[in-house]
């Protein structure tokens, strides 16, 4: 990016004596990352222009040399031809500067009644708001790939794990769609969001409104905008929009970091239930065996910098007094940098899931271990008329025998088991083999195989 220097800033210098020195600009300049909204603030101008027309602030040829002066622009910064000057300090400075010298006065018209505080407002919810499109549109994606592999695996047995201790059967498809739930959760999260953000500051200007006989509503209307922001003062310092946003992207890779923890033990040779496509991993500059899960491992430490990044704005925001203040510059980055992480991360997820390999062998092997089935034993007892913390007991004590004789409750004998409780007949076998198990847990959120394919059905209805 160019940097141009004047003597004086065209937007605002006439009240001062000297020029902003090179150093203050290098210090308050935003033009070097705020320009990613240039063309929303090209969006939010024309709805500008357009209202002044309509209300006779500005005349209608005033409005088409705009509108043709803004296509320029646009054009322009498309083809990476615009010329970003430092001097001007923010996007929206460079861009009417630059409307001012191709159509003249009616470049300098296009401010009346408006200030940066609520442009730059107007253009940060803009790209919000487009941002969370994006990210919705790529939880969809990561989502679908999840639903194909859980109906793909939604009666593959693996091991369910508590304090990562063998626990209960489950089956892989159901535990895939533990994260299909948290995932929809983030995309609620983001269009209740989306309602907040999509509210106009456009109108409020500096912080008290205008004295000119502005229409908010229609400028509202062709943004696209739900609803106008009610209190000038708030319109211009809020940034609640933006802080709940980072923190719907803080929970999207809480969740993204838990299924890479997940991806990274399943994928160890040791444990050897998945493995990923060669192209989502890395090898070793010493060691030749490795592939590694570069991948999942750094998408769990992205999840730290987007966490940064809310503590960032909340600290930011905290001991501002009303109404707009220059600090407010400093929400741009953290923003634009989470939105960039959580994108990336849900796209290259999106495609990695898809490629996961599944060893059901090895799955169904550790379902075995750990005494998987103790919890249905207790269960049948329970069925045939024990307390059930006689149950637990009786279970227990058969549980310390196999440990002891080194074998899972499944090949005890008939006679063995009996040791434990009179009540056990011979059907006790059926309850204690991984299937029966999973089978029998066939109730709307449980783990069997017809419940699993009817959640899997239920969210391909609501995507």
């Amino acid at each position: 990016m160019a940097e141009q220097f004047s003597k004086k800033n065209e937007g605002w210098s006439g009240r001062f004596s000297e020029p902003v020195s090179a150093l203050v600009q290098r210090y308050t300049g935003s033009v070097g990352f705020d320009h990613r909204l240039a063309f929303c603030d090209i969006e939010g101008s024309l709805a500008h222009a357009e209202m002044l027309a309509h209300v006779g602030l500005i005349s209608k040829e005033d409005f088409r040399a705009i509108e043709q002066g803004m296509g320029q622009i646009r054009e322009e910064i498309s083809s990476n031809s615009f010329q970003w000057s430092l001097a001007l300090e923010d996007v929206h400075l460079n861009i009417e500067k630059r409307l001012t010298d191709l159509i003249g006065d009616a470049g300098k018209r296009l401010h009346t009644a408006r200030s940066r505080n609520d442009q730059v407002a107007t253009d940060m919810r803009l790209w919000v708001r487009a941002t969370i499109d994006a990210l919705t549109q790529a939880l969809a994606e990561l989502k679908s790939a999840l639903l194909n592999q859980a109906e793909q695996h939604a009666a593959t047995i693996m091991p369910g794990f508590t304090h990562l201790q063998v626990a209960q059967p489950i089956t892989f498809g159901h535990h895939l769609m533990a994260y299909v739930e948290m995932f929809s959760r983030d995309r609620e999260r983001l269009a209740d969001c989306r309602a907040r953000v999509n509210q106009l500051p456009l109108g409020a200007a500096a912080l008290a409104g205008t004295s000119y006989p502005i229409d908010r509503e229609r400028v509202a209307k062709r943004l696209g905008f739900d609803g106008l922001c009610q209190n000038s003062l708030d319109a211009v310092s809020d940034r609640d929009f933006v802080i709940e946003f980072t923190g719907c992207c803080a929970l999207i890779m809480m969740h993204i970091s838990r299924l890479s923890e997940e991806l990274i033990l399943w994928m160890t040779p040791r444990i050897g239930f998945i493995d990923l496509a060669d192209r989502f991993c890395t090898g070793s500059s010493i060691m030749p065996q490795k592939k590694n899960p570069d991948v999942p491992e750094l998408a769990r430490g992205k999840s730290g910098r987007v966490y940064g990044h809310l503590i960032g704005l909340l600290t930011l925001m905290k001991g501002q007094p009303l109404a707009y203040n220059k600090d407010n510059q400093e929400d741009k980055e953290p923003v634009f940098d989470t939105a960039d992480t959580v994108l990336d991360t849900l796209r290259v997820f999106a495609e990695m899931v898809a490629g996961i390999q599944v060893n059901q062998g090895s799955m169904r092997s550790a379902a075995f271990e750990g005494y998987s089935t103790a919890t249905d034993l207790a269960d049948y007892l329970v069925k045939r008329g024990l307390a059930f913390r006689d149950a637990h007991e009786a279970v227990a004590l058969a549980v310390k025998a196999g440990v002891q004789a080194g074998k899972d409750l499944s090949e005890f004998s008939l006679t063995e088991l009996q040791v434990f409780s009179s009540l056990i007949d011979q059907d006790v076998f059926k309850v204690l083999q991984v299937d029966g198990s999973v089978a029998a847990r066939s109730h709307a959120g449980g783990t069997a195989p017809d419940q699993v394919r009817a959640q899997i059905r239920r969210h391909r209805q609501l995507t």
